[in-house]
């Protein structure tokens, strides 16, 4: 079971009635934070999942926007007696962070600033794979996708014929071979057919893009950018080099995903939900993104 929470919706700058778009993901005790704009820890108080527990932010880039709010968030872990190290992971340039990191003295745990200088660089945090690749943004922007694999289904009355002992059972459900009393164990002698994990795709500041909906494919939610709802804006979308509702309902029905939440707003779009069925006359399952919007994804059987 994955959580997923927007912690706020906006582009460019933050408005009185929203913040700047950034998203958390929660898996068995891991909590990652992406981007944190100004003012991001206040969203994020009002979302109770509490600031001890992420040790990890990603950055899609280095715009003001996406990192403002990191010595607020600092502050805030602070307060809340993180001892742990956090990890500031994104694009390269990530040192740009050390005058935001300065800004806070004495902090009771350790920063690394961890540059991914493979752009489509694939990496583990915890349980979660985590995979990246490049946007059109003008300067150095990832997408982010969080995959959670899925154990195949173990099947025990084959394991007792096969008079496996059960003190292996485990190990080879999570798909290790094993040596017992003189015997070879291989999971497939008691593992079913691969099952569909859960994967989460995250795009903001960006063009459409061929490489971009084979990075979001099959995803079970898409969270993409929305800075613009008419296609009347189209021309300043791709002076601006961001994207409107429809063209990203667009890459959502070609990639297959399930669920499209539109997000990263213009504050010049002050009522996005007036253009929903600009996205949902493409795409259908497109939602409007809204600070503090939540989702459980759960195993599909």
């Amino acid at each position: 079971m994955l959580d997923i929470a927007l912690i706020g919706t906006g582009g460019m700058m933050p408005t009185p009635k929203r913040f700047l778009a950034s998203a958390i993901i929660r898996y068995k005790g891991t909590s990652i934070l992406i981007d944190c704009g100004e003012g991001t820890q206040i969203p994020l108080q009002s979302l109770g999942w509490g600031f001890k527990d992420i040790n990890n932010i990603l950055f899609t880039h280095y715009h003001g926007d996406h990192i403002g709010g990191l010595p607020g968030i600092l502050w805030q872990m602070m307060l809340a007696g993180k001892t742990e190290p956090l990890n500031l992971i994104g694009p390269v340039g990530i040192e740009i962070l050390y005058g935001l990191v300065s800004v806070v003295k004495r902090l009771p745990f350790k920063i690394n600033l961890i540059s991914l200088r493979d752009l489509d660089k694939s990496f583990m945090i915890d349980d979660i794979e985590i995979k990246t690749t490049p946007l059109f943004h003008g300067e150095k922007c990832l997408a982010y996708s969080f995959e959670i694999k899925r154990l195949r289904e173990f099947d025990p009355i084959k394991a007792k014929e096969l008079n496996i002992p059960i003190q292996l059972w485990n190990k080879l459900q999570k798909g290790h071979t094993t040596f017992y009393d003189g015997r070879e164990f291989i999971p497939d002698m008691v593992l079913g057919t691969e099952r569909k994990g859960l994967k989460v795709s995250y795009a903001t500041d960006c063009r459409p893009s061929t490489s971009l909906i084979d990075f979001v494919r099959d995803s079970d939610l898409y969270i993409g950018e929305g800075m613009y709802g008419s296609d009347e804006d189209l021309p300043k979308a791709k002076e601006k080099l961001h994207s409107t509702f429809s063209e990203t309902a667009t890459m959502a029905k070609k990639a297959g995903v399930r669920e499209l939440w539109l997000t990263h707003y213009s504050p010049s779009l002050t009522n996005p939900k007036s253009f929903i069925n600009v996205a949902q006359k493409i795409f259908p399952n497109t939602e409007i993104g809204e600070d503090g919007k939540q989702k459980v994804l759960k195993f599909q059987n």
